[in-house]
């Protein structure tokens, strides 16, 4: 009767234990792992990027609508319809800077406080 025990371990590898570390991480709270350097970039670049969404689609699709009437006056003979788009094009095109101004303001406001607190602390903590 053979009464042998066989154990093998390995441990993984430093390469597998990044991996699996980079893993962990994305299922971490996002408080938890976050620094406040990381916050505030994070915030600033929510703030300056909605914006700037928001315009550009507007921008885009406003342009696209305006292009499509110029198409269809130059190039069918479609007046009518070609002043149409053209005219409701242009609504878009022209708001799109007042709606990057607004949208940035309206989150400069609710992420102004946060964002002051977080660089007021990281500014006191570099002077330590």
């Amino acid at each position: 009767m053979d009464n042998q025990f066989n154990f093998k371990y390995s441990a993984p590898s430093q390469e597998e234990r990044k991996e699996i570390d980079s893993i962990r991480r994305q299922y971490l709270s996002q408080e938890k792992t976050e620094t406040k350097l990381e916050r505030l970039r994070r915030l600033d670049g929510l703030v300056k990027n909605t914006a700037m969404i928001w315009s550009l689609v507007l921008g885009v699709v406003g342009t696209l609508v305006l292009g499509l009437g110029l198409t269809m006056i130059l190039e069918w003979r479609i007046w009518l319809w070609g002043i149409v788009l053209m005219a409701l094009g242009s609504v878009p095109v022209a708001i799109a800077y007042p709606v990057y101004k607004g949208v940035l303001n309206k989150y400069k406001n609710r992420y102004g406080e946060e964002i002051l607190r977080l660089s007021e602390e990281l500014l006191n903590e570099s002077e330590k």
